[in-house]
C-alpha cells in the first residue's frame, strides 16, 4: 500500500526535512500541501514540486490522501489533528502535540478510538546516537544509571525565530521547543520515567511577550537518577551533548542534539574509553520509515501519542516550577491510557 501524504502547514521543517524523508520511501509520495495563505500555498508547492496546494482543511482531507504531517504553530495542532482522525487519515504530528496535554490526550484517545495511527515527531529517537546510548544502558554496560546532563542550548536562527520568542498564545518559547525534546530523549535513552521537576527559565534578550529564551531544569526519575537539563536560544557557541552517569561507567555523547546523523558517543568504564559505533541514517527517513510500517500494522511510530503526552506534560511541569518557584511532580500515569 502506498502512502500519499498532505502537509498542513507550508514550513521550513517539512522543506528541509519531512518532503524528502517522505519521497525517500519507496512508498510515499507527497500529493498536497496546505496553507491559509493561499499564495504561500501555492508558491510552497511550485518550489517543492508538489502537485497540489490547498488553502483550508477541508480540501485537504477530502483529497485521497491517508495521512498528514502537520507542522503548524502549536495552537493550531489540536484542531488539525482532530479533523484528520475524523477524516480517517493517519497523522505524523510536530512536538508539542498540543499546548497542554489534556488536548494532547484528546487527540491519543480519538486516534486510538477511529483505529488511526497518531504519531509525535520526536526526531532525536531516530538518531543512531542516542539509539546506540539507550542500547549500552539497557545491556548494562555502564551498571545502574545514577546521573544524567542534557545540554541543548543552542542559536535559534533568525529565519526559525518569529512565533516561538514572540508569540504566547501560539505556544512559544524555549519549554514548549526545546524542553519537550529534552524530557523525550531522556524517557526514551534510560527507559525510565521523570517524576518531578525543578526549573528556572529566563528571558536573555531575545524573547519578547513574557516568553522565556532561556531554561535549566532538574529532573528526577522514577528509578531515582537525577538529571539536568539546559535548554536556550541564545547561546551561539555552545555546544550540545548528552551524558548518563553509572555506577559501572558513563557514556558521553557529543554533538548529538541535533537533526543531522552526527556525533560521538564514548564509553568510559574501569577498562579504558571505547567509542561506540552507531548508525547515520537520516532522522526524518527512519522515522517516516517506522511510521509506514505502523500504518502496516508492523509495530509503532519511533515516538507515539502517549510519548507526545509524557513529553508535554513533563514541560508544563517545567513552566508551572519556573512559575512557581518550587518542584512539581509529574503523574507517572500519564503514560497509560487505559
Amino acid at each position: 500500500m502506498s502512502v500519499k501524504w498532505g502537509l498542513i502547514g507550508a514550513s521550513t521543517i517539512a522543506r528541509q526535512f519531512m518532503i524528502d524523508a517522505i519521497r525517500a520511501q519507496a512508498d510515499g509520495a507527497i500529493a498536497a500541501v496546505m496553507s491559509s495563505n493561499p499564495e504561500r500555498a501555492a508558491a510552497y508547492a511550485r518550489e517543492n514540486g508538489i502537485p497540489a496546494a490547498v488553502s483550508n482543511l477541508d480540501a485537504l482531507l477530502g483529497s485521497d490522501i491517508n495521512a498528514v504531517y502537520i507542522s503548524t504553530t502549536n495552537e493550531l495542532h489540536l484542531e488539525q489533528a482532530l479533523a484528520a482522525i475524523k477524516a480517517g487519515k493517519h497523522v505524523l504530528c510536530e512536538k508539542p502535540l498540543a499546548l497542554t496535554s489534556d488536548d494532547a490526550r484528546r487527540m491519543v484517545v480519538a486516534a486510538k478510538a477511529a483505529g488511526i495511527v497518531l504519531g509525535t515527531n520526536h526526531h532525536l529517537r531516530n538518531a543512531g546516537a542516542h539509539r546506540a546510548v539507550r542500547e549500552a544502558i539497557a545491556a548494562g554496560r555502564i551498571g545502574q544509571p545514577i546521573a544524567a546532563r542534557v545540554f541543548h542550548a543552542v542559536y535559534l536562527p533568525e529565519n526559525l525565530q518569529g512565533w516561538r520568542i514572540a508569540r504566547p498564545e501560539a505556544g512559544g518559547g524555549v519549554v514548549l521547543d526545546i524542553t519537550v525534546h529534552d524530557a523525550d530523549t531522556l524517557r526514551f535513552v534510560l527507559g525510565d520515567d521523570p517524576v518531578e521537576v525543578s526549573a528556572f527559565t529566563q528571558s536573555a534578550g531575545m524573547a519578547a511577550g513574557g516568553l522565556e529564551d532561556g531554561a535549566m531544569c532538574i529532573w528526577r526519575f522514577e528509578s531515582g537518577l537525577i538529571a539536568q537539563s539546559h535548554e536556550g536560544f541564545t547561546t551561539r557557541f555552545a555546544d550540545t551533548g548528552f551524558e548518563v552517569h553509572g555506577s559501572q561507567g558513563s557514556l558521553i555523547a557529543r554533538n548529538v542534539m541535533t537533526q543531522k546523523p552526527v556525533g560521538s558517543v564514548l564509553l568510559r568504564t574501569a577498562s579504558g574509553e571505547e567509542e561506540l559505533s552507531s548508525d547515520r541514517e537520516n532522522l526524518y527517513v527512519r522515522s517516516v520509515r517506522r511510521f509506514h510500517a505502523a500504518i502496516r500494522g508492523e509495530g509503532q511510530p519511533s515516538a507515539t501519542g502517549e510519548d507526545g503526552i509524557w513529553s508535554l506534560a513533563a514541560a508544563e511541569a517545567a513552566l508551572q516550577s519556573a512559575n512557581s518557584g518550587r518542584a512539581v511532580k509529574i503523574d507517572p500515569k500519564l503514560g497509560s491510557m487505559n
